[in-house]
């Protein structure tokens, strides 16, 4: 039986203890260490900053063990994650020392167990490479997450404690302690030999029942055949189909489930290199994701730590995001290096759902050199996170890490942090396909930003020129909706939006370029100087909305291209400005919902040359049908364009049969735009029997850009 303790918490400063306060396990000690001391929110104004006082402490959790130890029953000191390095300590005698936050520990505490028993977890300050700068250098020897030491999303805030699961445990000998599943299907993929690893010393009886109900197997037996099995499928593909299992004896049970899938990662054609370039090899890397035999286009979004204090996010957090990623048409998210490994519930959530999981180690951004002291770490943890994320059906692929492959970072595929990943997820998940880093040769990261000021021109050309096998991170910033500006700006900072502020403190300025995320340069340029900061919002609201439409419809467009993932799909506290789709802590943009109608299964989709046009310039719309759909589908689409209050027809096309998971590239549609006075947005519309489609575009008026416009 499990037993949960009331914890409290202190600082620990030059060997001085200071006063104590409440601790929330699962938790964060500098969250609970701020609430005590009365902060306030921490994405208000400065607050943020305050944490930076804490970064060098250590923090002692204490508590006064409660729990019924029945006879025959051993005791044990569980926790499923502690941040980041730490002794446990009872009855003032340590027990462990461990370093890492993602691997399970156990410890038997019944023979040092005495009429009062005190626990204490001393935490040790964060780790902090000698000699590195105050940036994400410092982590570059240790798996904790990056992105806690500043990032262009993120503030500088350090965290640490008891931040997953922690009881204490009693246990007889009927205990079931782990329970692991493994299987390997036929090449129809109609059959699986199933085997279950079962941690327990008494017999044990499993039970799995298919997903309509019916119990397919009950046994004694570890190793059994299923026939005639549910394949997991990823949202739009089919139905996420997982068994549930029941592992049981006279006193206990463990449940769970598991999903049957083959995936792959495979080259596109293009990719072969031919006679020609003889004797090179292939091009580029593998990107395209064959899931059950067929070929998937992934899209969706990078995947973030929905809080900056990682020990705060449950089960209910994780699924009201999850659910409207389904519900956005999205079938993967790229749980990304330079964050957090999610709880279990992430991923249990994720297979109901059908959504595809990237998963990265965490490295990012750095040059992890390998140091004995650093592999035995990264070696200890990833084997952890390998054993424990590769029970789940949404796993579809391992990655090193982020960025990796290049100037700032340093690293090639022959860093022994890199060999070793690649050796781990070999040895405990062959199955599932593995790369170095992303991007690799032939993938894209960026553009970040609607408009390149130094070229004059927006993603519709930058995109619209590309030819990447997979687009792995992109983005487009807006600026913060203003009901939740003020929950973080007092009133005279929200009115006067400025570097070395609050405002660059939330990453509207100096975050990715002097004026990124905010961009009020390309404001500026592409619809002329704005009366207020409400109009400043609602511009780059446009851009992002019709920004990311483009991008996610072209990368879907081009016959190379595997993958549409935006950057990024959560953050972690409220910004001023950024690319994400859901402002903290979910809610979704306007532009949310322009992406879940582009990564409709089935879309009529046009391509355009740019975003601004004006009036006597030649409009050209090329028509796609995009069919992400496991079936056939035909269409009839109408083009319209809406200008000045007017309606007009522009051309059709009859699509013909377009087969499963295929796009077909139509007709390309031709206006001469009107001469207007007043700069407007116009809009394009394709409606089909199967969907509609919609795009707004700016149409300067005989001035050009100014502060009035119809149609916002």
């Amino acid at each position: 039986m499990k037993f949960y303790q009331n914890w409290i918490g202190t600082t620990v400063e030059d060997g001085v203890c200071g006063k104590t306060f409440p601790a929330t396990v699962p938790g964060n000690i500098q969250l609970d260490y701020a609430n005590a001391n009365g902060w306030g929110n921490v994405s208000y104004m400065d607050n943020c900053t305050k944490f930076g006082a804490l970064e060098d402490l250590y923090w002692i959790y204490r508590c006064e063990l409660d729990f019924e130890q029945k006879s025959g029953e051993r005791v044990f000191f569980v926790t499923h994650g502690i941040e980041y390095e730490y002794d446990i300590i009872l009855n003032g005698e340590k027990l462990l020392h461990h370093i890492g936050m993602f691997t399970k520990v156990e410890k038997d505490i019944t023979d040092l167990l005495e009429d009062k028993n005190i626990l204490e977890v001393l935490i040790y300050p964060h780790p902090k490479r000698e000699g590195a700068d105050v940036c994400r250098d410092q982590a570059d020897q240790s798996a904790k997450p990056a992105v806690e030491y500043g990032w262009d999303w993120h503030p500088r805030l350090l965290v640490s404690g008891l931040w997953d699961e922690c009881y204490i445990e009693t246990r007889d000998t009927y205990s079931i302690t782990d329970v692991k599943t493994s299987y390997t299907l036929n090449a129809d993929l109609t059959k699986a030999e199933v085997e279950f690893d079962i941690t327990c010393d008494e017999d044990t009886e499993i039970e799995v029942t298919s997903p309509d109900g019916k119990c397919v197997y009950k046994g004694k037996g570890p190793k059994f055949t299923l026939d005639n099995i549910l394949l997991w499928w990823c949202n739009g593909q089919g139905e996420p189909n997982l068994y549930k299992w029941k592992v049981s004896n006279e006193k206990h049970t463990a449940e769970g489930h598991i999903g049957f899938k083959q995936v792959k990662l495979v080259m596109t054609k293009e990719s072969w290199s031919t006679e020609a370039n003889f004797p090179k090899s292939r091009a580029v890397p593998p990107i395209n994701v064959e899931l059950n035999g067929r070929i998937v286009f992934a899209k969706g979004a990078n995947w973030v730590n929905p809080e900056i204090f990682s020990g705060t996010i449950d089960e209910a957090r994780y699924r009201e995001m999850l659910v409207f990623a389904k519900e956005a048409n999205m079938n993967m998210l790229r749980s990304w290096g330079g964050a957090i490994v999610n709880k279990e519930a992430f991923f249990n959530i994720c297979d109901e759902l059908g959504l595809m999981v990237w998963q990265e180690f965490p490295l990012a951004c750095n040059n992890y050199k390998g140091t004995d002291e650093y592999l035995a770490v990264l070696e200890q943890e990833a084997t952890a996170i390998i054993r424990r994320v590769s029970q789940h059906a949404s796993l579809v692929l391992w990655c090193g890490g982020n960025e990796l492959f290049n100037s700032w970072s340093g690293m090639t595929d022959q860093s022994y942090a890199l060999r070793l990943l690649n050796k781990l997820c070999y040895e405990y998940d062959r199955s599932t396909p593995f790369i170095a880093t992303a991007p690799l040769m032939g993938m894209g990261h960026g553009y970040y930003r609607f408009y390149d000021m130094g070229k004059k021109e927006s993603v519709f050309e930058i995109f619209g020129n590309s030819d990447c096998t997979a687009y792995s991170e992109f983005g487009v910033p807006s600026i913060t909706e203003m009901k939740y500006l003020k929950e973080i700006f007092d009133e005279d900072t929200l009115r006067n939006p400025c570097e070395k502020s609050p405002w660059e403190l939330h990453h509207a300025f100096q975050a990715w370029g002097v004026s990124a995320w905010m961009s009020l340069d390309i404001i500026d340029e592409i619809f002329g100087k704005q009366d207020c900061l409400e109009d400043y919002i609602d511009r780059s609201t446009v851009l992002q909305c019709q920004g990311y439409k483009f991008i996610f419809e072209e990368a879907r467009r081009q016959t190379q291209c595997a993958m549409a993932l935006n950057w990024c799909y959560n953050e972690p506290w409220v910004v001023a400005s950024g690319n994400s789709l859901i402002t903290y802590p979910n809610h979704p943009k306007k532009s949310y919902y322009a992406v879940q109608k582009s990564l409709s299964p089935v879309l009529p989709s046009a391509r355009f040359e740019h975003f601004q046009f004006k009036g006597g310039e030649l409009l050209r719309a090329e028509l796609f049908l995009l069919n992400d759909s496991p079936e056939s589908v035909s269409d009839t689409i109408e083009a319209y364009i809406e200008y000045d209050g007017k309606c007009e027809l522009i051309g059709t096309w009859d699509t013909g049969e377009t087969g499963e998971n295929t796009n077909k590239r139509g007709v390309v549609l031709q206006y001469v735009l009107p001469q207007v006075d007043q700069t407007q947005l116009i809009k394009v519309t394709l409606k089909g029997k199967t969907n509609e489609n919609e795009y707004s575009l700016l149409l300067y008026g005989k001035e050009g850009p100014k502060r009035k416009f119809l149609n916002f």
